[in-house]
């Protein structure tokens, strides 16, 4: 697994260059860091433009000139989060100087994408929007290019990337109910977290967001 990466190290977005002026697609990238921050934290529904907006330090007619509507920032927000996803995934499988199996790799890079707030719980809202008539489509297509890639680049057979789909998708719950805040001091939970993270335990305990924290 890469390095460490503390909580005060987790970041919605990246700080400016006070220095010099940000590009239109530095801004850009910047309020969908934060959609991806909002939109994970509290849904589709229960986000407004307004909210990414302050978030990510700009007015909010701002984001609607630039987006058009809330739809738009959610399909750019889910696109991100999978190029996102799909970058740390073929890093990983093109390590060959690592000992770990590819299905290893690949896991521990899903879990250091922990780092980026929102990412897999924009994903998890994805999924479950299959009934939105523009969401939906993308969604699907998005979810289906993640299974390719288990079954055509990774190599693994479509019982390996099913387990690695669903327990993908029990981590997505895990750390969407901040569950982490129990660790200790709940038996249940304390045996879940130990279970699934074996040798990665004092990472997830580090990065995983905290009841208390907005995302």
């Amino acid at each position: 697994m890469s390095s460490v990466t503390t909580n005060q190290q987790t970041a919605v977005t990246p700080m400016p260059d006070s220095s010099r002026r940000m590009s239109s697609e530095e801004r850009r990238d910047q309020i969908v860091a934060a959609a991806i921050a909002v939109f994970g934290a509290r849904g589709y529904e229960g986000t407004t433009t307004d909210d990414v907006a302050r978030t990510a330090g700009v007015s909010q007619p701002y984001v609607v000139r630039l987006f058009r509507s809330k739809e738009n920032l959610f399909l750019a927000a889910m696109q991100s989060s999978l190029d996102q996803l799909m970058q740390v995934f073929r890093v990983a499988l093109a390590d060959a100087a690592s000992d770990l199996p590819v299905s290893k790799r690949i896991g521990e890079a899903y879990v250091d994408l922990l780092s980026t707030r929102g990412l897999h719980q924009t994903l998890s809202h994805a999924w479950l929007l299959g009934g939105h008539p523009v969401i939906g489509p993308a969604a699907r297509k998005g979810f289906a290019q993640v299974w390719r890639f288990f079954r055509d680049e990774a190599g693994l057979d479509a019982d390996q990337a099913r387990m690695f789909l669903a327990e993908g998708m029990l981590i997505n719950v895990m750390i969407g109910m901040r569950l982490v805040d129990d660790y200790g001091s709940d038996p249940s939970i304390t045996e879940l977290f130990r279970a699934c993270f074996p040798t990665e335990l004092p990472h997830i305990l580090d990065i995983a967001p905290r009841g208390d924290e907005p995302w």
